[in-house]
């Protein structure tokens, strides 16, 4: 058996922690991924490379099938730890579906990430919808039992076109949608240095007290970006989003704490204090973050994965 899957990588870009209780989030699929290919092996065990960008191998290890369970083989100290992540997804994958992998057949299991690992787009999420493909399960099902989340990463993973997603009684409910800009070309995705850890920030968030009126407005925002036309709305719906959520989770937004002299908007995404942000600008304008060592900066229209803006593809 040789077989190939892959699932796109994702940025947030509103609703960031409320998309947990409810708040309906905006999120778009990257064009950077993971995937995952399989080929069969002589060798009665599962062979797991993972390459990272530059085809260089970042986790290695070997998984015995016994049958009922998956049982970690061998594995190097500095690996163990993702050895052990990975043995649990594949053994809840087993118990989701137990016809998962029943042979004796070994294989050579391979992911190739065509993103680095520290930018955060969903090194997990890619890898769950991967191996649920894979098993024959729900991968909405298959996170919940293994890492957790809203699940908006899966739904992203999925879809080739921005989502609108929302969490609801422990259901999920996403649909593709169409972003009306014609100012894209001022939107940029920027590095800052540092991976945050998304489960510390929704540590931080479940401490805090959320109203439904703060639900309902991060809603609302989202759906006002559909029906967007012109950068300075856009720029007065983020704005919004970003004091809303600033005054929940007690902390500055990213402009207030870090880029305060800059002359256009600042949106953090997901996890604040890590990953990418959201800046509008123009390349000239860019030489700020540049100055302050931020170098890596990703035009919209290069990160996204074929979003319909006014009936075509960007690609």
């Amino acid at each position: 058996m040789n077989k190939t899957f892959y699932s796109n990588g994702k940025l947030l870009l509103t609703g960031e922690y409320l998309v947990l209780d409810g708040a309906t989030a905006l999120s778009i699929p990257t064009r950077y991924g993971q995937s995952l290919k399989i080929h069969t092996s002589e060798s009665d065990l599962l062979h797991w490379k993972s390459f990272d960008i530059h085809n260089a191998i970042w986790f290695e290890a070997t998984f015995k099938n016994n049958g009922t369970t998956f049982q970690l083989h061998t594995c190097a100290d500095t690996y163990l730890e993702t050895a052990k992540t990975l043995l649990n997804i594949l053994n809840i994958a087993r118990k989701l579906n137990p016809a998962f992998l029943q042979t004796n057949t070994g294989y050579q299991i391979s992911t190739h990430l065509d993103f680095p690992r520290n930018w955060g787009l969903g090194t997990s999420s890619t890898l769950i919808n991967n191996i649920a493909q894979w098993a024959q399960v729900d991968a909405f099902t298959l996170l919940q039992k293994s890492f957790g989340g809203s699940g908006y990463d899966i739904a992203s993973a999925q879809c080739n076109a921005p989502i609108l997603y929302e969490v609801s009684e422990n259901a999920s409910t996403f649909r593709e949608v169409h972003l009306p800009w014609e100012f894209t070309d001022s939107l940029f995705f920027i590095y800052l240095n540092e991976k945050k850890d998304s489960k510390e920030g929704i540590a931080h968030y479940r401490k805090t007290t959320v109203s439904e009126k703060q639900i309902e407005y991060i809603s609302d925002l989202s759906k006002k970006l559909l029906l967007c036309y012109t950068l300075s709305e856009f720029e007065q719906l983020i704005v919004a989003h970003e004091r809303v959520v600033s005054e929940i989770i007690g902390l500055p937004t990213l402009k207030e704490s870090t880029f305060p002299d800059y002359p256009n908007v600042v949106k953090s995404l997901g996890a604040w204090g890590g990953d990418f942000f959201l800046a509008t600008g123009t390349k000239t304008t860019l030489n700020y973050f540049r100055e302050k060592g931020f170098e890596t900066i990703v035009p919209f229209s290069e990160m996204i994965k074929k979003a319909r803006l006014n009936n075509s593809l960007l690609q």
